[in-house]
């Protein structure tokens, strides 16, 4: 009889329960539950509803139990940086926060009268992004400094999530460094960091790593959802799960994780934290086995999801393998800085990306087809030029792309980004955070005896499909 695992991915736009389990020596997949997700005004600002998630969380275990394939663990994965503040009763203070909200416009002017940008990024290797939990809690202690005073626990959000289905508190590794909060050399909060700036201290609990065990289901879940079952600590932070899943037996690789977001880099032994690197904008945030993932954060698909949902509002209900298919016919040449803060969180996509086009004296796309050739073109210009940043600031050559997650699916921009970098580009799995996710969990229970034989089955059992450059980088 088989054993399942399930992975409880929960990204910004939409939620999935994953039941994995190992069979012929291969991992099968079943989703088992879907619901959406999304940021929601609540008093003029973006917030989580954490408790339909967790409502959602647990309607999925019930989806297990009805198709009578009980899990023997679980882990939670979520986006990074967004938290909560817990009182010591364990109830959230104040609201949840999405990173999308402007709360934390000029906090990093706040944050560096303090400790200088240069300091900040020579002390973590972390990206800056006005959305980091290192502004969050400059923002907390400028307008809401109740909320930092009555705190006893901070919780990234699947860490709250496990604590709901647990009753224990868990700090996970990789996730809490998107926090802009974490030593590279300790591997836990830089507390000299974090009182220099004011927090405090005593919220911020022992990082543990992927593969410990939270605990099991508190009696109330388990008589809600039918069952009990370990819960596990994945790589909380979904593109640290992401990258777990990347099907590479030997040697290093370059790649994306491609979804909302697209993160793009490789795998190192120790963090590169140097002026060089803060000057292209690179983050090293924490990995598997105390890896560390040395990527940019580039702004990905949200771009073209958004301009989906704008033309479905006008009624023109286009998928995203046709939208590709237009984008193609289009011959557009128009291009953008993706990563222009234009496109965090704009009123209309669409009219963002056109008075791009206008400020730099190209023409604006008109058609569906056209827009999305902007977005899909340079996305595709800046993974080649992070590819080459990437061999530049690491000292080695990397021959192909491995790209993972939804956006592995979008041929014609696997087409381009083989184009634009010169490289071989491998697409595939889709589903990667989920596996990744999973693999951990099989890791935890004795399936697989190392990273690189989890690696190996995922190969085996999703394989990947090939995109050739017409030139060599």
């Amino acid at each position: 009889m088989a054993e399942y695992y399930l992975a409880v991915d929960i990204g910004a736009s939409s939620g999935r329960h994953i039941l994995g389990h190992v069979e012929e020596g291969k991992i099968v997949l079943e989703e088992v539950y879907r619901f959406p997700n999304e940021m929601k005004k609540k008093d003029g600002h973006l917030c989580w509803d954490l408790p339909g998630l967790f409502s959602q969380i647990k309607e999925g275990m019930k989806a297990c139990r009805a198709a009578g394939k009980i899990p023997v663990s679980m882990g939670v994965d979520t986006w990074g940086v967004d938290y909560v503040l817990l009182d010591g009763q364990g109830h959230v203070l104040g609201k949840t926060y999405g990173y999308r909200d402007h709360r934390t416009t000029g906090m990093d002017r706040e944050v560096y009268r303090i400790v200088p940008e240069e300091e900040l990024y020579a002390r973590t290797g972390i990206q800056k992004q006005i959305f980091n939990t290192v502004y969050q809690l400059m923002a907390v202690l400028k307008q809401e400094p109740e909320n930092m005073e009555r705190a006893e626990r901070l919780l990234m959000l699947p860490d709250y999530f496990h604590f709901l289905l647990t009753g224990n508190q868990v700090s996970e590794y990789t996730d809490a460094t998107s926090s802009q909060l974490v030593s590279p050399e300790t591997k836990q909060w830089d507390r000299e960091l974090i009182g220099r700036l004011g927090y405090k201290d005593s919220i911020f609990g022992k990082l543990c790593l992927p593969g410990t065990k939270v605990g099991v289901l508190k009696k109330d879940v388990e008589e809600e959802v039918g069952f009990s079952c370990r819960v596990v600590l994945p790589a909380t932070h979904d593109t640290a799960s992401a990258v777990i899943s990347v099907p590479v037996i030997s040697g290093d690789c370059l790649y994306i994780s491609s979804g909302t977001w697209s993160l793009m880099g490789t795998e190192v032994d120790r963090a590169i934290c140097t002026p060089e690197s803060r000057a292209h904008n690179f983050t090293n945030e924490g990995g598997y086995g105390y890896r560390f993932r040395y990527l940019k954060n580039i702004m990905g698909l949200w771009m073209i999801q958004s301009v989906r949902r704008e033309l479905m509002e006008k009624g023109e209900d286009l998928s995203f393998a046709q939208l590709c298919m237009l984008a193609e016919e289009s011959g557009f040449s128009a291009r953008v800085d993706v990563n222009d803060d234009a496109f965090l969180a704009p009123e209309s996509m669409t009219e963002a990306i056109r008075a791009c086009c206008r400020k730099t004296g190209q023409r604006e796309p008109r058609t569906p087809g056209e827009l999305a050739a902007v977005v899909y073109g340079s996305l595709a210009e800046c993974y080649g030029q992070t590819a080459r940043e990437i061999e530049t600031l690491t000292g080695k050559h990397f021959e192909a792309i491995h790209i993972v997650g939804g956006g592995s699916n979008a041929a014609y921009l696997n087409r381009l980004t083989a184009q634009e970098s010169g490289k071989t580009v491998y697409a595939g799995p889709g589903e990667a955070t989920a596996i990744g996710n999973l693999a951990v969990q099989m890791l935890e229970d004795g399936r697989f005896d190392s990273l690189e034989a989890v690696r190996s089955c995922i190969y085996d059992s999703f394989g990947v499909e090939k995109f050739e450059s017409e030139r060599k980088a």
